[in-house]
């Protein structure tokens, strides 16, 4: 094992471990200050459960052999327990216990992206049920097909191997994964009280932070991704940076020409689904096609997160508008931009490549948006009409928090200064 390659995974893991509280205080920011706790507790129960199932079968379904060679599912008892990452294997790239980390993290992050979508009408243990469920039965396989190479193309994913399509860190399996799981279950779900009115973010700057510091997780996220700290590393990192500048400034923008101002939030949004769309081509293209995808993701998010209006579905937190929108325009425009000096090697439409790549992008993504939208369904509609999803209306209106964890976010009490003596 290279000690550099090592140093640089724990790094990365550390780097994508951040984005689980940064997630919290992006999401927490955005909603009423009634509803702050219950929706950071979802983003870390999520995680939390989702971590304990990786270790007993969620990382051998993933990245266990393929169950009868079909690229659909690993063998989930090849690796239970993990037992085996305790041993030292010197012939390994890296130790099994770090890869294995690394990609826990990654099922953390994915299942407490959907928990936007619920905020605030959800009973925390419905939630905490269907994310067990959510990632047994829609995680892992899919992250079976993208994410589990193999060199014969008969144990690992169907994405991956048969149809080899490019998606580097994770656009499919992760964003589009979770943008059309939140729609799914915000459309069983049903319609908050509040549906409709203006979006009143109770904390701007908590929205910015975490904004921030999920930017600073995202390079542990894609870069990492690389598995090695060299070249492919470093034009992911770079990819990432220029790709995210590009967004907030797109984002900008539009907000500028719509409605006359740039406002924080729409600033904070524009980072977050351009790097997004960078996800999947972050290894795949030029720094001049990170700008163009980050540009094209931060416009068109911006515009795509009012079809919620339109269409008549409460996604709370635009989980849809920026993750499922920004995941499809990173893998789609994979078979425009990809050039084969990038470290995936693959060329695209404006690189000579014509539109064998596309029409692969275009079939991993339907085959995610279509299975993970019908799973995810069916098991919200399970969990409707037996445990029951909703809050009662009056906890809804009345504030989540001291209903569901007896807490405040913040203590409106005056405290009286004890008299000198």
């Amino acid at each position: 094992m290279d000690s550099g390659n090592v140093a640089w995974i724990l790094t990365s893991s550390a780097l994508v471990a951040l984005m689980i509280p940064a997630l919290a205080l992006f999401y927490g920011g955005m909603v009423s200050s009634r509803r702050i706790l219950n929706m950071m507790i979802m983003c870390f129960g999520g995680a939390a459960l989702v971590a304990i199932l990786w270790v007993l079968f969620g990382y051998s379904a993933v990245f266990g052999d393929s169950l009868g060679g079909l690229g659909l599912l690993g063998n989930p008892l090849e690796f239970a327990g993990l037992g085996e990452s305790l041993v030292d294997d010197p012939d390994a790239s890296l130790p099994l216990a770090l890869f294995a980390a690394f990609q826990l993290l990654f099922a953390g992050v994915t299942t407490a992206l959907v928990a936007g979508a619920a905020a605030g009408r959800m009973k925390i243990g419905a939630w905490m049920l269907f994310a067990g469920l959510w990632a047994t039965f829609v995680y892992f396989p899919v992250a079976h097909w993208v994410f589990a190479f193999d060199g014969d193309g008969t144990t690992g994913g169907w994405i991956a191997n048969t149809l080899a399509a490019v998606d580097f860190a994770g656009g499919t399996a992760v964003h589009m994964n979770a943008g059309v799981a939140a729609l799914a279950l915000a459309i069983v779900l049903g319609k908050s009280k509040d549906f409709g009115s203006p979006v009143k973010p109770h904390n701007r700057p908590l929205v910015l932070v975490g904004a921030g510091l999920l930017w600073i997780g995202w390079y542990g996220f894609n870069a990492g991704s690389a598995l090695a700290a060299g070249n492919a590393a470093s034009v992911v990192f770079l990819n990432t940076t220029v790709a995210a500048c590009a967004g907030l400034l797109g984002w900008a923008f539009v907000d500028r020409v719509r409605h006359g101002v740039v406002t924080s939030l729409g600033s904070a949004s524009g980072i977050i689904a351009a790097l997004v769309a960078i996800t999947p081509a972050c290894g795949a293209v030029s720094p001049l096609g990170a700008i163009a995808i980050g540009l094209i993701a931060g416009v068109v998010c911006c515009l795509a997160v009012e079809w919620k209006f339109r269409l008549g579905f409460d996604d709370s937190l635009d989980v849809v508008g920026v993750h499922l929108v920004g995941g499809v325009i990173g893998t789609l425009l994979i078979g425009f931009f990809a050039t084969a000096d990038a470290p995936n090697g693959a060329a695209g439409l404006f690189y000579g490549g014509g539109l064998s790549l596309l029409g692969k992008q275009a079939i991993a993504t339907v085959a995610v948006l279509a299975y993970s939208f019908v799973i995810t369904w069916v098991i919200a509609k399970v969990l409707q009409v037996t445990i029951g999803l909703r809050v009662p209306e009056e906890h809804e209106v009345g504030g989540i928090d001291e209903h569901a964890h007896s807490e405040r976010a913040y203590d409106d009490e005056q405290v009286t200064a004890s008299p000198a003596t």
